[in-house]
This record gives structure tokens, sequence and C-alpha cells, in this order.
């Protein structure tokens, strides 16, 4: 941690913005910190240093005034253990019941919902000086947000810890701010659910959109229709005891727990044990495999509605939120192509295609929903003129769609940029917003627009992995719907990611944990510095590539190098940050000579170390390849680095040869790619641009090798 004091930081730059309001449909004017010496994350809306610290001793104690709850007590508890468990003190167990003599004041007006709701108030005022903190809310949740923020505060020098002097009003920017896990396609223990939640509740998210059927399986329980659960589900489901736990449980966090039951397509799992409200006889067995399947719900038949009628109704009697969702997405309708029944009702009542089908089909559910005192969320195919202005569009395709739906009238979130799933990078995420800058809905239509969702669709991730995937980006997510639009600083958004990260691990997150432990698994041994070193800088494949380079099924074990390896490699960040400052000034190679020296030596270390390591562990047969070109990448760059050094020249064949050693080294292999080609590609090709370089200014220089860098181009 920093070990700055706040008293003396005389260059925090304060601007002032004005942001939409969706939760309170006005345009407040705040003023935003440019969290330079911050570790929060997301960044409050109104951040002010003031003068002084807040020493944190063992004496340290909390008191609430006004209203105080169970939840509310519990929230403060959890604060408590964590802040012990940072700084090894010692810490009252009980709250004070003498406010004066308290170190932190917690001054809660009420409960607010009692069920977390769209509308809950999550604001909070967080004011601390030399004696005192204080934390205002109107309401339960309120303060459970402060308390994060609290505990995000704390810093340590070699006086102790302490919090600075500080004055901060927070409110999100929207109401919305979800993670969706899909729990059908690989279902997650209990203990998985609860610990992203622990996570979630860390970074400010209040939605639990939780995935629980698909073609792969059927994970809820069902009284009305057992035969759903224990056919449709390889016996891995939530009983309604269990759902009911993981209700209390996010209550107690300030969380939603949204339900998505999704029809009529990704129905495969239903159809094992229902046939007969299916598009086409069967008979149906869960799929094990990843992509789109044609099983689909017969949208014709009054036996569908009379089922889903019971089924719906039963679980809005199990989930309490207000909105249920029904998926609607990728039906490609080919089962009802097939049906002469179907294309016999789409005649008569003058449907004109499939997609006026679902649409008809939406309608009926809608019903459905509306009698259960549900309000219906689906994907954005469910968008259709007849489609009524109650239900909520999530899209998976972008700012623009949402944004075109809103121009109608619906309410939306966006998914689209959040797939966290397809492995991209935080930064990535972290630039998609739900409201650009440069949208053209006016503020009226803006508040149509309610937030968004991280979506961890579960392909490809197991109770060993799934945190790995989820966290840390997702926290660079929950602070783009939570914060001002202009926190856009990528820099600094990595350097408190990293922060984040650690401070996740207290709450039970596996993410750092496992990857040493995968890595040990797959070299058998204790012994994994050279894997280690490949790990750190290959990635998975992006998107949906991963299916068509290593063709696995659900029953796959998911314990592989592409498992291991992490979606945003901090050790390609700082390679790339060397070389583009070795680079852009070419007095200066020095600086930062023997730092690039030193990692691409290592990179030839562990490349011949790789070779006896796999040789005895079949499990690692895959990675040879990446062993043998991560040799080909160091030796690139250490030879480039040489010549620029030198000041000679190298001659074209060198040239040529590695740039086309980095081409092969860059296809992905074991569904693994390498991220730090383009940067070593920099390097050859500014020695090999060496004579003409030498005129160049820097910024000449930089833009030059950029524009040639990109793999292929030689």
């Amino acid at each position: 941690m920093k070990t700055t004091k706040y008293s003396d930081l005389l260059v925090i730059a304060i601007c002032t913005l004005t942001l939409i309001s969706p939760i309170y449909g006005q345009t407040p004017t705040v003023n935003v910190l440019a969290p330079a010496q911050l570790n929060l994350m997301p960044v409050p809306a109104s951040v002010q240093i003031q003068t002084g610290r807040l020493p944190i001793h063992s004496s340290f104690n909390v008191a609430v005034k006004n209203y105080a709850d169970d939840r509310l007590r519990a929230g403060i508890a959890r604060m408590l253990t964590r802040l012990a468990g940072r700084t090894v003190l010692t810490l009252p167990a009980d709250l004070a019941t003498d406010e004066g003599a308290a170190t932190l004041v917690v001054q809660c007006e009420g409960a607010g919902e009692i069920i977390p709701s769209l509308s809950e108030n999550e604001s909070y005022t967080l004011e601390i000086n030399d004696s005192k903190a204080r934390l205002a809310a109107p309401t339960v949740v309120g303060a459970l947000r402060g308390l994060e923020t609290f505990l995000q505060l704390l810093e340590g020098d070699r006086d102790g810890y302490y919090l600075p002097a500080i004055k901060i009003q927070d409110q999100p920017r929207f109401p919305w701010r979800g993670l969706l896990i899909d729990v059908a396609r690989h279902y997650e223990p209990m203990e998985v659910l609860k610990r992203n939640l622990n996570a979630m509740a860390a970074v400010k998210l209040n939605v639990f959109h939780w995935h629980l059927t698909e073609d792969q399986g059927f994970r809820v329980e069902s009284k009305k229709f057992p035969k759903l659960h224990t056919l449709g589900s390889d016996g891995l489901f939530y009983t309604q005891d269990q759902v009911r736990e993981i209700i209390a449980y996010a209550r107690d966090r300030g969380i939603r727990v949204m339900p998505e039951f999704d029809i009529p397509g990704h129905s495969t799992s239903w159809l094992v044990a229902y046939p007969e409200i299916g598009s086409a006889p069967g008979p149906y067995k869960i799929e094990r495999g990843a992509g789109i399947f044609e099983p689909a719900l017969d949208p014709t038949r009054e036996q569908t509605y009379k089922f889903l009628d019971g089924f719906l109704g039963e679980m809005a009697g199990l989930f309490p939120d207000a909105y249920m969702h029904i998926g609607g997405d990728e039906n490609e309708g080919k089962q009802w192509d097939r049906n002469p029944q179907i294309q016999a009702f789409m005649k008569e009542k003058g449907i004109k295609d499939n997609h006026a089908l679902q649409a008809y089909f939406n309608q009926r559910i809608l019903k459905i929903l509306q009698k259960h005192h549900k309000k219906m969320i689906g994907w954005d195919e469910i968008l259709h003129p007849d489609l009524p202005q109650d239900a909520v569009i999530q899209s998976w395709r972008g700012p623009s769609s949402l944004a075109e739906a809103a121009k109608k009238g619906y309410n939306g979130i966006l998914s689209a940029g959040y797939y966290i799933d397809l492995i991209f990078p935080a930064a990535q995420h972290y630039l998609a917003d739900p409201i650009p800058a440069d949208t053209s809905l006016t503020p009226d239509e803006a508040k149509h627009i309610l937030g968004g969702e991280a979506t961890m669709w579960g392909e490809w991730v197991s109770p060993e992995t799934i945190d790995s995937r989820i966290w840390p980006r997702t926290a660079a997510i929950a602070e783009r719907l939570w914060s001002p639009r202009n926190v856009t600083g990528i820099e600094d958004m990595y350097r408190r990611l990293a922060v984040v990260s650690r401070e996740l691990e207290e709450l039970g997150l596996t993410h750092e944990k496992n990857y040493g432990m995968l890595l040990r698994r797959l070299a058998a041994s204790e012994n994994t510095g050279p894997l280690r070193t490949l790990a750190s800088i290959v990635e998975p494949v992006k998107q949906y590539r991963r299916y068509q380079m290593r063709p696995q099924t659900m029953l796959s074990p998911l314990t592989g190098l592409v498992d291991a390896a992490r979606p945003d490699s901090e050790t390609a960040r700082h390679f790339t940050s060397n070389v583009d400052a070795f680079l852009s000034d070419a007095p200066r190679f020095t600086l930062y000579r023997s730092d690039l020296e030193r990692t691409l030596a290592e990179w030839q270390t562990a490349s011949r170390a790789l070779g006896p390591m796999i040789d005895q562990s079949p499990a690692l047969q895959e990675a040879r390849p990446l062993a043998n070109n991560l040799s080909a990448i160091a030796d690139a760059g250490l030879e480039a680095i040489s010549y620029l050094s030198s000041g000679s020249a190298p001659t074209t064949e060198w040239r040529q040869a590695q740039l086309a050693r980095l081409d092969e080294a860059a296809k992905p292999k074991a569904a693994l790619e390498f991220v730090v080609i383009t940067s070593v590609r920099e390097l050859v090709i500014a020695a090999g641009e060496l004579p003409q370089l030498r005129s160049m200014t820097p910024a000449e220089w930089k833009k030059r090798v950029n524009t040639q860098a990109t793999p292929g181009k030689n």
C-alpha cells in the first residue's frame, strides 16, 4: 500500500462533472477525485481530501445511531473481521454503547426496502477527521456500501494503520449493477456462489443473475414438476431450501437475486423430462457439448402454457425479486420450421415468421408472469413491436441496440462489452459504457438505461477456475456501473485493481490461490518456476475460439494449462510498458534495457527448463510448442536490443527471419496465445529501421514502429 501521508498531498486534482442519475431522475453536479493516491474501487461520486488522519488502534470500535437491525449489525461484524485481519489487531467484537467514545459512528435512518429492489437508495456519506469517522446513510444498504468504502481507505506506514481525513458523498450512477453466473452448463456449489456474493458486495454490485436452466442442465428443485431436476441435472441442482439460503445471504449484503429460466430455446434439459411440451417428439437427452442446439418449447400448444404457468408460479413464490428472466435468445426455430402443426398454427393466426411466433410466445409468458406479480426481462431477441413496454431488455448486441430500445420506451441493461467469459482484458470491459459519451439519447430516454451486467457463461469454468474468470476484472465493470462516466484512466484502474484483487482474497476468492495449485498439479511438482514463467505471458484465446481449437464436453476436466492461464496478463502489460518506454527516447535506452534483458533472459531459461518438465508430465505435452516458441520470442527480443544498443543495424535477412518466427509463435497452440508478440515485433522492427530512426523524433520513431508491428506485416 501507499505510505504517503494524505495531509501532504498537494497535487490531488478535483474536477466537476454532470452525470445522469437513473435512480433519482435528475442531473446533480458532483466532484470527482482523480484517484492517483487512493485505492478506492469503485471511485465515489464525490471525494474531498482533508488534512489529517485517523489512527486505527486496538481500541477501534463502532457505534450505531438511530437505526440498527440484524443485517446492519452483521455487516459491521464482517467489516470488523476484515479490518482485524488486515491490521492484526484484536478489535472489540461488540458495538459501542457510547457514541462519543466510538471511532466510527454509523448513522442509519431506516431499513430501506424489505426485499432488495431497483429503487433501493444506496447513497451514503462518509467523513473522517483526526478523531472520528462518521458514516451516514438513509438505508441499511447505503450503510453497507459505505462500510466497503471505509475498508478500502485503510492505509499503513511506519506509524501504524490509519485512514485519511476525507469527505465522501456517494451514490451509484446506475441502479442495476449485476453479475450473471451460469450454473447450468457447469454446476457451481453453494460455497462458490457465496464467496462470489461476498466479492460482489465488496465492489458494490447489487444483482446476482442466476442462470439456472440450459441445454446442459436444469439446476433448481421443482416440487410441482420434480422430473425437471431429477432427470435434467445429473443430480446436481439446488434444493428450494438452498435457494432460500442464497437469497437470504445475498439480501444481507444488499444484493437482489434474479433467476433466469431460458425459454423457448436453450431448453433441452426441460424436454428430457417433459418431451410433450417440445416442438419435436424426442426423446431428448442432456447436451454435453457447447453451442446452440435445436430443441425448443412448442409455442402453439396450450399444454405448454399450462405447464409454464405451474412452474413459473412455483418459482415466483420461491424468488421474491420483482423480475424474472425468460432468456429468449438464440432460438433458431429449426424445429418449428419442420413441425407441420406449428406451421399450420402460424398460417391460421397470420404469424409471418419465427420471430413473430416467439413474440406471440413472449406475450403469453408475460401474462403468466404478470399473473404471478413478476416483471419480465429477456435478451435482445424478445424485442418486437408487439412487446409491452413493461418488459426489460438485456442487450448482448451493444449500446446502439440498447439505445434503440430506450427510444421506443423500453427499460434495458447492457451486457455487450461485459462478457467476461470471452477472456478480454479488464481495460476493454472498462471502456464499455451503457450510455457512451457520444450517445444520441435525450436525458429522458437515457433514464430507460438501468445499468448493466457482467456475464459469466459457464462452458469452460469449474469450481476451481470460475473465480479467476470473474475476478478481478469484474471489479472494473463494477466501477463503470457505479462511478461517474469520466472516470476512465486505464493505468490507474489497473493500479487499483491489483489492490482490490488482494483484498478479495480475504473473502475466500480463489483467483490467486488456485493459480499456483493448478500449475503444481500440471507439473506434478512443487518446482513450477519455468511453467509459471510461460503461463504469465500467455492468455486463453478470446471469444469462442477455445471450443474449436480444443474440443471438450461439459464432462471434460477443466484442469489444463488453458484453465490455469489468466485472462489478463500483468507480466505482458509490464513488458509492453517497458518496451514502449525503451523505444520512446533513443538517448535513454539504458534506463529500461536491463529490465527488458533480464525478462527476456528469464524466458530463455524457462524455455530450456520446460523440456524436461514436459517430458515428466503427459498433461503438459500440449504445451511443448509453446515452450519452443518462448525460446524464439526471447532470442528475437534479446538480439534486437543488442542491435539497438550497439547502434549497428541488422541485415534485412535477419529482420525477415525474426518476424517470420514471431508470426509462427503468434499462432495459438493448446487454445493459448502469447500476448507479448507485438511488443517483441516492435523491438525487431526498430532494430531493422535503426538508420532511419536516428533522424526521427521519439514520437515519429514510435509511430513508425507501431504501424509495422501488427503480426503478419513484415
